[in-house]
């Protein structure tokens, strides 16, 4: 009720729309969102590069095969807006003159996210996490805090950039 009602009063006065991250600034940005689905878009991949094996698929295996593909989707959407937000609104004049690579590095991930999206192959989603984990080392370098590697320890089993926390 409370929803028509607000829909007819936005037809009637027509209301700007908004949208934010939060824009308080809160200061709490970290890439490791954007790595995750990353990792998560990977393991999709994985996963429905498993369907090549099956002569024939039952109704479960479309409907398994379904669920795959729209969590790949979403999770192709998730890294474009974590990366997007920490572009527009952490980096600023100054990490953009240490680091004169990042527009072409952030529009780059958006292209490689698209094409994640869009195809169903390895190769591409572990060159957009070659990606991502460039941003987050650099990322990280803009903090002043060192990165190290390591592969996650669960499915993928990939390579990320992790920050080095003091205690």
């Amino acid at each position: 009720m409370f929803y028509n009602l607000i829909n007819r009063l936005d037809e009637k006065f027509h209301f700007s729309t908004v949208s934010a991250h939060c824009d308080i600034p809160c200061k709490i940005y970290d890439p490791i969102t954007a790595q995750l689905a990353v990792l998560t878009m990977v393991r999709m991949v994985d996963l429905l590069n498993e369907f090549d094996n099956k002569a024939e698929f039952s109704v479960n295996d479309h409907a398994q095969f379904s669920r795959l593909v729209a969590q790949k989707e979403s999770h192709g959407k998730q890294v474009k807006e974590e990366i997007t937000v920490i572009w527009g609104d952490f980096i600023k004049a100054p990490q953009l003159e240490q680091f004169p690579e990042l527009h072409s590095l952030v529009h780059s991930i958006m292209l490689s996210a698209s094409s994640a999206k869009q195809h169903i192959n390895k190769a591409t989603t572990l060159e957009l996490l070659s990606k991502v984990n460039r941003f987050a080392e650099i990322f990280w370098q803009c903090k002043d805090v060192e990165t190290y590697t390591a592969v996650c320890p669960y499915p993928p089993e990939q390579t990320l950039v992790y920050p080095v926390l003091s205690k």
